[in-house]
């Protein structure tokens, strides 16, 4: 994949996480044997194909049941296998949310569970398919962090950590092919955000995909006469309390943006932060409302709910706008 020189403003075109997600999977467990796969009917879903040819007997099929797969899969984990349990974020995070409560995180098994196809990545398939509850539900058990890498590189790095990860591990990735974000000299550390571009004005605090158009929004208000600082918040837990901190204590405005209800996910964790810690800032969530969701692509439903360059945009203009008429 290519990344970013530093300076480099133009964000080129990747592929689908999923697909560096596989990619990254199968080079990875060619060199060890104890990865292994395990799908419920999403090896196809998944970009799995190729795994399950070159490593059949490193990969395990249980069918469309959930429940079973990380059942299965914390057992595996629990004899010292590197299992990474995928399937589709939406039907994983639910119908499998007893086993990944018990069997899995309180258990202490380090399963890493792969919530694939994630948010509103189903598009026109709907409400019934979106994983938007998927933060706010796992967020509640104890002894389960959460990683939703933004772009290709996040992606394979988050993977890459995962494999030796102690503690049981949900990451979720979209369809949708990603820009590249970060410059050649960026570093990924499981809990530790990453700054995207510096700007006080307003910084966007964002969680996987809606960090490409955060970037972009951050681009267009450059050119309205405000710096607008992007840092993306790949790990959702635990969250990186010292960068959320800091960034609230230096810019006018905060806003967050996350593929997610607008309840138990990023917004809803950092606004609790910076009450707790007593830092009072003008602070706007960026989400998908108490509704479900219109019908239309991941595209047409972000900028319907206000997560495009354009949206994200004129919410920070309005934000800071409210702030000058207040004083």
């Amino acid at each position: 994949m290519r990344r970013k020189k530093p300076g480099e403003i133009k964000m080129e075109v990747g592929k689908p996480n999923l697909e560096i997600f596989a990619e990254t999977l199968l080079n990875l467990a060619q060199a060890n044997r104890d990865i292994l796969a395990i799908t419920s009917d999403s090896r196809g879903s998944g970009k799995l194909g190729a795994f399950g040819k070159k490593l059949p007997e490193q990969i395990v099929e249980v069918g469309i049941a959930e429940q079973n797969l990380v059942g299965i899969s914390a057992g595996l984990a629990s004899t010292g296998k590197k299992a990474f349990a995928v399937s589709p974020a939406c039907f994983l995070t639910a119908r499998g949310l007893e086993q990944i409560k018990n069997d899995v995180a309180y258990s202490d098994n380090p399963v890493k569970l792969i919530g694939i196809s994630a948010g509103v990545s189903y598009g026109a398939l709907g409400s019934t398919h979106h994983s938007l509850h998927d933060f706010a539900a796992l967020q509640a058990i104890n002894n389960l962090d959460i990683v939703v890498p933004a772009d290709n590189f996040e992606t394979a790095e988050a993977i890459k950590a995962a494999v030796s990860h102690s503690r049981p591990i949900y990451i979720r990735f979209g369809k949708k092919s990603m820009p590249h974000l970060h410059g050649v000299d960026a570093q990924f550390e499981i809990g530790k955000a990453i700054q995207l571009v510096a700007g006080d004005d307003v910084t966007f605090l964002a969680i996987g995909e809606p960090a490409a158009p955060a970037l972009q929004a951050s681009q267009l208000l450059a050119g309205q006469g405000v710096a607008a600082g992007v840092i993306s918040v790949h790990t959702l837990k635990p969250l990186d309390e010292t960068a959320v901190l800091a960034a609230a204590r230096r810019s006018k405005a905060i806003i967050t943006v996350e593929e997610h209800s607008v309840y138990g996910g990023l917004g809803s964790t950092v606004a609790a932060l910076l009450m707790d810690r007593g830092v009072y800032v003008p602070f706007k969530a960026v989400a998908i409302p108490d509704e479900y969701t219109v019908t239309g692509s991941q595209d047409e439903i972000f900028a319907h709910y206000g997560i495009s360059p354009e949206g994200l945009a004129a919410t920070a203009q309005r934000l800071l706008q409210g702030m000058k008429i207040q004083r």
